[in-house]
């Protein structure tokens, strides 16, 4: 396995230091940056406008990727899972997600990525895939990139919009996750505004007070998945650290600050918390800080008891929410069809399942 570090673990600022070292001149700095994150370039040979000696030095020193793509699955909505192998072996997902015309309108063509932040995750929510097979380690600012730089390589269509929500909890890793939000933000890098950037969190009250304090616009989004202490414990046992009372005791810190709408997740689970009393009381913390609710149908995870309710069920829920006041919307998630719930290909995988290399 390789042990040199990966390009785009370093921003301008780092190569012009590099390059002072090394006798170059600093402008070379933002030429490497241009054929990275502009021109993405695969190998240190593309780069023609750099002397051959700089570019031997360069490929000596650094790789230019880190991840390699074992598999992906398509859907029948176009939704795509991409699974990829990290050096260390381990395994990662991503999913593409294509918009909704019916909610997007003449933006209907824009894509949203769904990005992964560590390999596992350690909150152990009951309904998820993410944590069966454990907490690995945290994804370097490099690795985070690099989903993006790949998907958007595999067909050659822009990424629009960016929300870490894929396996792992990002502010478990909020300094790598950040250094990779000022890469995938910054003008010489991959060029996403931080609003079309959203984070996503189980409910660190702390994390979401320092993410506060960060000077971009980023967008963020709780786990919900339960009105109340008692049946949010049930399935989050982050709860126990951080219960609604501190969670929303955050949330009013972050709005203080960011001046934002903040969006509730709410995964809809047969039986757990879908209780219409449940709704009443979304709605009700919904409309004290004015956010935003969606509403998800569970995506079934093999080996996990929990199904999803009746579609009659969750209109149900869906009408009390909205009469209580909350803006709420009831997305029937893309990609059910390819185990687009986080963490389903890894999991096969560490479990001994077969992936074949993708062509």
């Amino acid at each position: 396995m390789s042990a040199k570090p990966v390009l785009t673990s370093l921003n301008p600022e780092d190569l012009e230091s590099l390059f002072s070292e090394w006798g170059e001149p600093k402008f070379r700095a933002r030429q490497v940056v241009e054929w990275v994150y502009r021109k993405r370039a695969t190998r240190f040979e593309e780069m023609t406008n750099l002397g051959l000696q700089l570019r031997e030095r360069l490929a000596a020193h650094f790789d230019l990727r880190s991840l390699t793509l074992a598999r992906q699955q398509g859907s029948a909505d176009t939704t795509r899972k991409l699974l990829f192998r990290l050096r260390d072996g381990r395994f990662v997902e991503s999913v593409v997600i294509p918009a909704n015309p019916a909610l997007y309108g003449d933006r209907a063509d824009r894509r949203t990525i769904c990005v992964s932040s560590q390999v596992g995750c350690a909150y152990d929510c009951k309904f998820c895939a993410s944590g069966l097979a454990g907490f690995t380690r945290n994804l370097t600012p490099d690795e985070i990139v690099e989903q993006i730089l790949q998907a958007e390589a595999l067909d050659g269509e822009r990424i629009d919009n960016i929300v870490f929500m894929g396996m792992g909890e990002p502010l478990a890793n909020l300094r790598n996750l950040l250094a990779a939000i000022e890469i995938l933000n910054a003008e010489w890098g991959v060029g996403i505004g931080a609003r079309h950037m959203t984070v996503s969190t189980s409910g660190l009250a702390p994390q979401i007070e320092k993410l506060a304090e960060q000077p971009l616009q980023i967008r963020l989004a709780i786990s919900l998945h339960g009105a109340t202490d008692e049946v949010r414990e049930r399935i989050m046992p982050v709860n126990k650290k951080y219960p609604l009372t501190r969670l929303f005791e955050a949330l009013r810190h972050y709005q203080d600050l960011k001046k934002q709408k903040v969006t509730f997740e709410y995964i809809l689970i047969e039986d757990v918390n879908d209780a219409l009393e449940q709704a009443a009381i979304l709605a009700t913390r919904a409309r004290s800080l004015n956010a935003k609710v969606n509403l998800i149908p569970y995506n079934t995870v093999e080996g996990l008891p929990w199904k999803r309710p009746s579609e009659a069920r969750q209109e149900q829920f869906l009408k009390i929410v909205r009469a209580g006041g909350a803006q709420v919307t009831l997305r029937r998630e893309k990609g059910h069809d390819i185990d687009a719930a986080c963490g389903q290909l890894r999991l096969k995988e560490e479990r001994g399942g077969i992936i074949t290399e993708a062509v």
